[in-house]
C-alpha cells in the first residue's frame, strides 16, 4: 500500500539543504522575527523554501507541536484533517492530512500522504517528511506532493530561546499560476511561526 522510505536517506536529505550557503538563496518574505527564502528546487520545476524565526519554549516542546497528530490539528490554521495511517518504529509514521484552500480558493484544497519522521539533531530535533503513494484518495481533493521538507530546532546560544529552521519544497499539482504559489507558500509560512507561538504561549 506504501512506498517504503529510508529514515537516513531522508535525514541526509535535509541535512544537505541545511548545508547550503546564505549566498544560494533570495529573500522570498520577510517580517519582523521570520524570514522566508526560496530557491529553485533540485526535484521539481518550483521553489524550494526556507524560513527561519525564534520561538521562546525548548525544542521538545517545539517540536511536540510540531510533529504528525492531533495536537498539530488543532493550531495549524492551514490543515483541516490529518491522520495517522501507520506508526513505525524510530519515531516514524505514515499520514495522511488535507489543506485549507488559499488566496480566496485561487489555490483549493489538497491532500497529502507523507512518510514523518522525528529524531535528535545536534542538541536539539528533526522533524522531517516525503510524500509517499497511497492508492486511496478523497473525492474531490487534489493530491500534492512534498519533496523532502522538514524543520530543525536547537536551542539558541546564551538564550532561552529555540532556533526553528524549516524547509518546504511543496509541489501543490494543478493548474496554479506560479506567483499565486508564491505568495501563498512564504505568507504560509509567516503564518506557521505566529501560530505556532500563539499555540505554545497557551
Amino acid at each position: 500500500m506504501l512506498a517504503r522510505v529510508s529514515p537516513a536517506e531522508l535525514q541526509q536529505a535535509l541535512g544537505s539543504l541545511h548545508a547550503l550557503s546564505e549566498s544560494q538563496w533570495s529573500i522570498a518574505k520577510k517580517s519582523k522575527d521570520v524570514t522566508v527564502w526560496r530557491r529553485a528546487s533540485q526535484e521539481f520545476s518550483g521553489f524550494l523554501y526556507k524560513a527561519e524565526g525564534s520561538v521562546a519554549e525548548t525544542p521538545q516542546r517545539v517540536m511536540d507541536h510540531i510533529r504528525p497528530g492531533a495536537r498539530r490539528l488543532h493550531w495549524d490554521r492551514m490543515l483541516t484533517s490529518l491522520e495517522i495511517l501507520q506508526t513505525l518504529d524510530q519515531g516514524c509514521c505514515v499520514v495522511r492530512y488535507t489543506t485549507a484552500g488559499q488566496l480566496w480558493n485561487i489555490i483549493s484544497p489538497r491532500e497529502f500522504v507523507d512518510f514523518s519522521c522525528t529524531s535528535e539533531y545536534q542538541r536539539g530535533l528533526l522533524s522531517c517528511g516525503v510524500s509517499v503513494e497511497h492508492d486511496e484518495q478523497r473525492a474531490g481533493l487534489v493530491r500534492g506532493f512534498n519533496h523532502p521538507c522538514g524543520w530543525f530546532c536547537v536551542p539558541a546560544q546564551d538564550s532561552d530561546l529555540s532556533v526553528l529552521t524549516g524547509y518546504i519544497q511543496t509541489e501543490l499539482r494543478g493548474m496554479l499560476p506560479q506567483p499565486a504559489v508564491d505568495t501563498a507558500m512564504a505568507s504560509g509560512l509567516l503564518h506557521f511561526y505566529s501560530d505556532l507561538r500563539r499555540a505554545l504561549n497557551t
